[in-house]
């Protein structure tokens, strides 16, 4: 899991609950956001992942 639900809970504030699936979610969109950002680096030759690539 590369995200924290304590951090997740913390941004969403009081005024709303996050349901277990959400993490879920929110865990493979980054997972995917990562892999895509690793991608552009390599082929712009690159192992540093900066912002442009997400």
């Amino acid at each position: 899991m590369v995200v924290r639900k304590s951090k997740v809970k913390e941004l969403v504030g009081a005024d709303f609950r996050v349901s277990a699936d959400f993490y879920d979610a929110l865990n493979e969109h980054v997972q995917e956001t990562l892999k895509l950002a690793k991608q552009r680096a390599k082929m712009n030759d690159r192992k540093t992942l900066r912002p442009h690539d997400i």
